[in-house]
């Protein structure tokens, strides 16, 4: 198992370093390997809604916006409350189910309940 960076733009794994650079050869973004290292410290794996509260696995959030589902037609409404989520890596922080389905969310468009 490799200790690089997954891809930032597209989530996926296949990245490798090319002097100052990470490549993805999936999409073919580039970006320095010097703010990879810097994102990671910053965060440090915390991730807060859209108010600055700290979001846990488990925790109940309610959506501040509607959302239009890509590559479909179903649009996730404000104010629906989601139960249990889950944290993850990658853009989209937040992993849940709701009655449409399992979905990936940023936690910018949550807010703890």
């Amino acid at each position: 198992m490799s200790n690089l960076p997954a891809c930032p733009q597209c989530t996926l794994e296949n990245t490798y370093p090319d002097g100052e650079n990470f490549v993805c050869p999936d999409c073919g973004h580039e970006w320095p390997a010097t703010a990879a290292a810097d994102e990671s410290e910053e965060t440090g794996g915390v991730i807060k809604d859209s108010n600055g509260n700290l979001l846990a696995d488990g925790d109940s959030v309610i959506l501040i916006k509607d959302l239009k589902v890509k590559g479909s037609s179903t649009v996730l409404k404000k104010g629906t409350k989601v139960k249990s989520i889950r944290l993850v890596d990658g853009d989209h922080e937040v992993d849940c189910k709701m009655d449409g389905g399992s979905f990936m969310l940023k936690a910018e468009f949550l807010k703890k309940a």
